[in-house]
């Protein structure tokens, strides 16, 4: 009877141990048994749920919102609307907020944020601004500065929903896919309520 017990007790230890049940199942003349291959855990990162329209997203969008914030910027001192001047500081706030959204995706991603002055030029932008047109409206104040401001940032929120309606097409990050529908629908309604002050 002892006999019989040493080696099922082996061949036990050599099947939970997943090492050493070739020897134990030898020792007790049975078939040797496969030990259990090990199953890597299941690892969720960003970079699993995303594709290049994200990635182009957020590095188009990211120059293109930084021009947003410096034409914005200007309204502060030059602006004679006090609506416009609190229109500039929304638009300020949201598109600063997800720069930094849209920065801490690149970075997880393993991908450069875009340089200050970055514009691909082999993928130009819908809606920006040029260097001389940006000089222009520097050069403006009071109702003058209002008007070329309310005509050249309804220029620049249309291409901004151009774009997110492509990451709405085509992308793959959840998060991503909710901030360009936010885009879409604030940026919609902010070109009507310039539109509306341009016509009083």
């Amino acid at each position: 009877m002892r006999g019989h017990v040493l080696p099922s007790a082996l061949l036990a230890a050599g099947l939970l141990s997943g090492t050493g049940g070739h020897g134990a199942a030898a020792f007790a003349g049975t078939p040797a048994l496969p030990a259990a291959l090990p199953t890597a855990p299941a690892v969720t990162t960003p970079a699993a749920d995303h594709n290049e329209q994200d990635v182009m997203f957020a590095r188009m969008m990211i120059p293109h919102h930084r021009q947003a914030v410096e034409m914005s910027k200007l309204a502060g001192s030059r602006a004679d609307d006090t609506r416009v001047r609190r229109l500039a500081e929304r638009i300020e706030a949201a598109q600063a907020a997800e720069i930094r959204t849209m920065s801490g995706w690149l970075t997880a991603w393993g991908e450069r944020t875009p340089d200050e002055s970055a514009a691909p030029a082999h993928h130009p932008m819908p809606g920006m601004m040029s260097p001389e047109e940006m000089r222009r409206l520097e050069g403006l104040s009071g109702r003058a500065f209002d008007r070329a401001f309310l005509t050249m940032m309804i220029r620049h929120h249309e291409g901004a929903v151009t774009m997110a309606r492509d990451e709405l097409r085509a992308g793959a990050y959840e998060p991503a896919r909710r901030m360009a529908a936010s885009v879409v629908s604030g940026q919609s309604a902010e070109i009507k309520e310039m539109k509306r002050l341009l016509e009083q």
